[in-house]
């Protein structure tokens, strides 16, 4: 509906083709150096901040010399891994763990012999049970060097790897980050970006409109894509090509977008401590 009213050749905030900012950029360069050397890598942040565009960035980097599946599912038992990582890479899943990680074990050598690199993303990994990613990274071992798993997750993860009892997987990360909200003028910045990308003006949002949105996103960029794109919504309902004050405020207005009333705050917090 935006890309035929605006007359646009591609959708808005498309994933696809996206262009990194400066620290999506520096983080993904990093990555690719352990996956040439092998690595534990942990990409942490609140859900947001740019941990998937990373993650794409990654898994399409360069298809011929990288093998990089996304395990998503990460509430999964190990076994259920294994067969996504079996999938992944055409292997038969049938039969038991070791008979899998067996011909695991075999197609990453077999990879590495072509002189590519193995780089396994999960996503969520807060979510994988600490016993599972234990038993996988003890897979990996077995693995080649010019291998890197990384761990994409909310940053929980990081406090949870630094209990005593998880010093084993801990103490082999290689790398880590944590993706840190972005300021007013940076939001702003990425939102203008993306319009350049589908061709839209920039006179598209006025200065007001823009700031606003930018400000309301709290630094997340899923956030001001979401919000960005309510807005224009709201424009073409109301059958103009200008988002003012106006329209960002009733796309404000849902819900969703709205802060809780400081009394329902009260109570919320009351009845959980109850």
């Amino acid at each position: 509906m935006i890309r035929s009213y605006f007359g646009l050749q591609r959708q808005p905030f498309a994933n696809d083709g996206l262009t990194l900012l400066p620290h999506q950029q520096e983080v993904l360069d990093v990555l690719r150096v352990h996956c040439q050397q092998g690595g534990l890598c942990v990409i942490a942040g609140e859900p947001g901040t740019g941990k998937s565009v990373i993650r794409s960035a990654l898994q399409n980097f360069d298809p011929k010399r990288m093998s990089a599946p996304v395990i998503g599912r990460t509430l999964h038992t190990y076994t259920n891994t294994l067969r996504i990582l079996c999938q992944a890479y055409g292997i038969d899943f049938d039969g038991r763990d070791c008979s899998c990680e067996r011909r695991l074990i075999e197609e990453a050598f077999r990879l590495h012999r072509q002189g590519r690199m193995l780089a396994l993303l999960i996503d969520d990994a807060h979510l994988m049970d600490v016993h599972c990613l234990r038993k996988l990274r003890l897979l990996l071992g077995e693995f080649p060097a010019s291998h890197n798993l990384v761990l994409f997750s909310q940053t929980e993860l990081v406090q949870t790897l630094r209990l005593t009892v998880n010093q084993d997987l801990n103490s082999r990360i290689t790398y880590s980050v944590v993706l840190r909200r972005l300021t007013s003028d940076a939001v702003a910045q990425f939102i203008l970006g993306q319009f350049d990308r589908c061709g839209l003006p920039h006179n598209t949002l006025d200065e007001d409109a823009l700031a606003l949105i930018a400000r309301s996103s709290d630094g997340l960029l899923r956030a001001a894509r979401n919000l960005s794109c309510a807005c224009l919504i709201e424009a073409v309902r109301a059958q103009t090509r200008h988002v003012s004050l106006d329209l960002v405020n009733r796309a404000l207005m849902q819900p969703h977008w709205r802060r809780p009333e400081p009394e329902i705050v009260a109570a919320l917090a009351k009845e959980i401590v109850s």
